[in-house]
């Protein structure tokens, strides 16, 4: 990969990851909500699904997924209620005491990975970088060498933080209003993702 291609790649990956989505909310929420080093388990557990959704896109999976309608479909209904369903609990849940350690180790980062990879709009993203920056005259392992480091490192600070922002945030919510509030913002995000998301279309490979 040529340094010019490295740029562009490496731009279009920023905005990939600093757009705010599901996956920056769950970070925000648990940075809030959490002890910094267990909030940072949900960013372990996006670099695990980023770096699987990396190694499925080199190997092609990502452009058979996102040429089947019915399993794009699947999944989207899937990802749309999981989403939906998070935001809806957290409205309702609002108004009780944030947790705090109750919430074991385990639990976050299974349910951060469930939020990364439960969306399938990941795939386009992924299916993009794909088409539109791997040069095909050049092995595909060999241009991995550079794609996932760099990726991997952007989304680290990305969402590093996008945790210490609800870090920051949650000792900012030190009033009960202002703390119900900012969960309930949060709660809203999640179902509008998940309603973008169901009534999203399929994500077509570009030549």
């Amino acid at each position: 990969m040529s340094f010019e291609a490295w740029t562009i790649f490496a731009v279009f990956w920023v905005v990939f990851v600093t757009t705010p989505g599901p996956n920056a909310v769950n970070c925000i929420s648990n940075g809030m909500s959490l002890p910094f080093p267990k909030a940072m388990l949900g960013v372990l557990a996006i670099l695990t699904q980023a770096s699987a959704f990396l190694i499925l896109s080199a190997l092609g999976i990502t452009a058979l997924i996102a040429a089947s309608p019915t399993g794009f479909f699947i999944a989207k209904l899937i990802g749309a209620g999981f989403l939906i369903w998070l935001g809806v609990r957290g409205w309702m849940n609002a108004t009780k005491p944030a947790p705090a350690t109750e919430r074991p180790a385990r639990h976050v980062y299974l349910h951060a990975l469930a939020v990364a990879t439960i969306n399938p709009k990941s795939v386009a993203g992924y299916l993009a970088a794909f088409s539109q920056f791997v040069q095909p005259d050049v092995p595909i392992w060999q241009q991995m060498t550079v794609i996932m480091p760099t990726a991997l490192v952007i989304t680290t600070l990305s969402y590093t933080g996008f945790t210490l922002l609800g870090a920051l945030m949650g000792k900012a919510a030190l009033g009960a209003v202002f703390n119900i509030w900012v969960r309930r913002v949060m709660a809203t995000c999640f179902i509008i993702y998940g309603v973008l998301l169901g009534t999203s279309t399929t994500p077509a490979a570009r030549g």
